[in-house]
């Protein structure tokens, strides 16, 4: 496989007109509470609202004419499904999204708002992949994997590239794990550009099975998984654990608890919306299952789709 950072820094270059150059935000009372720095990347104020647009804008552009004419085609819980319908109206093409059922509203609101033509589907892996199939078959249209593709993984990378242009000594760097496009990408440029840094995957324990895999240097598959984080539902892609078990240190899991504790002191202090997915990494040292005491943290936040009507501190 050819992610490299040669790969990211062409990805960089080829959506830089299409993205945006998201901030990095500090704040005091959360580094005091932790004992180290912490640096916030935060990609929940990235076009549709999520890192995904980074990956999907690179794989859409870097079809060929013939190729994308055809239009593209995906099967995603929200995110990756809003970034591809943006990225394929950007270019004129159609985009064709696979989605579950359970769906959060918000996402799928988004999805029909950039004009993506949405096919429902049980809420399970099996039946998003047979969907799609039967979709691409009928169509034409290019698969998109959101994470079990190249250039979906270079565009990703792009966050690091960015996060260690700002800030360049980092100790480490925490970043969420579901299909693993987004933690290729960034342990490839993270490990690239700053090879002492520490590249640590969060997870939520009730869908760790890149966790499982790391641990046993095996890839393990889990049919069922709850957690509220929704965007980390996926499991672990082929490809991905490839590139997971030569780059990354540490894999670790957290609860349900704190993964809604992180979410909403992040609000509270930092007056910023993140998702459940975003806040797995600041779950991770308000568990402690890592160490930033003296250290400088970097924390990639992923997005910030919510649903307003249904916040989990909120109750029914």
């Amino acid at each position: 496989m050819a992610l490299d950072l040669a790969a990211i820094r062409a990805a960089h270059d080829r959506i830089r007109s299409y993205i945006h150059r998201t901030p990095v935000l500090t704040s005091e009372r959360l580094d005091n509470a932790a004992g180290g720095s912490l640096f916030f990347k935060c990609d929940n104020f990235q076009k549709v609202g999520a890192f995904k647009a980074r990956g999907a804008t690179n794989a859409v552009f870097a079809l060929d004419e013939k190729t994308a004419s055809r239009g593209v085609a995906t099967h995603s819980s929200g995110n990756h499904a809003a970034a591809l319908s943006r990225a394929a109206k950007l270019r004129g093409i159609p985009a064709h999204i696979v989605m579950p059922s359970n769906s959060a509203k918000v996402k799928v609101r988004a999805v029909e708002g950039y004009g993506g033509k949405i096919i429902f589907c049980e809420p399970n892996e099996r039946a998003r992949e047979e969907t799609c199939s039967r979709v691409i078959g009928e169509t034409g249209a290019t698969l998109i994997h959101p994470f079990e593709n190249e250039n979906v993984m270079a565009g990703q990378g792009t966050i690091m590239v960015e996060l260690l242009q700002d800030i360049s000594d980092l100790d480490m760097v925490l970043c969420p794990v579901g299909g693993g496009g987004l933690l290729s990408g960034v342990a490839v440029a993270a490990k690239t550009l700053r090879p002492s840094i520490r590249v640590i995957a969060t997870e939520p324990a009730g869908a760790a099975d890149a966790a499982e895999s790391f641990r046993g240097k095996k890839l393990v598959r889990l049919d069922h998984k709850n957690t509220i984080a929704d965007g980390l539902r996926t499991n672990l892609g082929v490809p991905n654990f490839a590139v997971v078990r030569d780059y990354v240190d540490e894999i670790v899991v957290v609860s349900e608890e704190s993964i809604i504790a992180a979410m909403r002191a992040i609000w509270e202090t930092m007056k910023i919306v993140i998702e459940p997915s975003a806040a797995v990494v600041y779950a991770a040292i308000l568990e402690k299952k890592v160490e930033p005491r003296g250290k400088r943290v970097g924390l990639i936040l992923t997005g910030g789709n919510v649903d307003l009507d249904a916040l989990p501190w909120t109750k029914n």
